[in-house]
């Protein structure tokens, strides 16, 4: 912890370095939406609203930003790396679900939804097949930890079935994703918490939570890069 935050202090305190280009997609779109949250909200909607923070966000971080897939029309996983060509980092923006087991029943304004009460908190993932395992590890964990120092929880549930690269800050291994590992540049997978989770989609739907959220995300990236710039 005490070497990632480091990093950040030397990247932010760094002057004369080009400003680096980041691709932030947004996960899954119009045709496919994704998981549904527990009151009955896509989670393609929760994927477009913090793209579009962390973008904002990461602009005012003197980053580059290239909006993949921000209309949701992109219907290939293969098109979103490519669209990110040119860039020096990729990040995808998911929100998590759980399997069918550990759903319970119950009504949302009239509606039957389904939730859970077992899995909550932010992930990591980056795929060891990845052409720069090395750029994607270290800013997956700065991530995480900007993410934990700003009071988020990683989910412990990823341990069930993924290797961890850095489970102390919520980085794990996970190899068949297409667009970590069908891309020529460092990347990570992020799904911000659980929507599945009755509490935590309240807590993802809070606009100051949303912002403090974007900030650990964008500085992370930014330290991570800055730092690998400056090398």
């Amino acid at each position: 912890m005490k070497t990632i935050l480091s990093l950040v202090v030397l990247a932010l305190s760094s002057i004369a370095v080009a400003a680096p280009l980041v691709a932030v997609d947004v996960g899954h779109g119009v045709v496919d939406s994704g998981a549904i949250s527990a009151r009955g909200r896509t989670e393609f909607a929760f994927n477009q609203d913090f793209a579009g923070l962390l973008a904002q966000t990461l602009r005012q971080r003197a980053v580059g930003v290239r909006e993949v897939n921000f209309d949701g029309r992109i219907g290939s996983l293969h098109a979103r790396p490519q669209a990110a060509e040119g860039s020096d980092f990729f990040i995808s923006i998911h929100h998590d679900s759980i399997g069918e087991a550990w759903l319970l029943d119950w009504e949302w304004e009239g509606k039957p939804q389904r939730y859970t009460e077992v899995k909550r908190g932010y992930g990591i993932f980056v795929s060891a097949q990845n052409p720069d395992l090395a750029t994607s590890l270290r800013c997956a964990s700065t991530i995480g930890a900007m993410m934990r120092r700003a009071g988020f929880e990683p989910s412990t549930w990823h341990a069930r079935k993924h290797v961890p690269a850095d489970a102390e800050n919520g980085v794990w291994y996970y190899d068949n994703l297409v667009v970590l590992y069908r891309t020529t540049l460092p990347a990570v997978l992020f799904e911000a918490g659980v929507i599945k989770h009755r509490d935590e989609e309240l807590e993802l739907l809070d606009p100051v939570r949303q912002a403090r959220m974007a900030d650990a995300v964008a500085t992370g990236i930014a330290a991570c890069l800055y730092v690998q710039s400056a090398e």
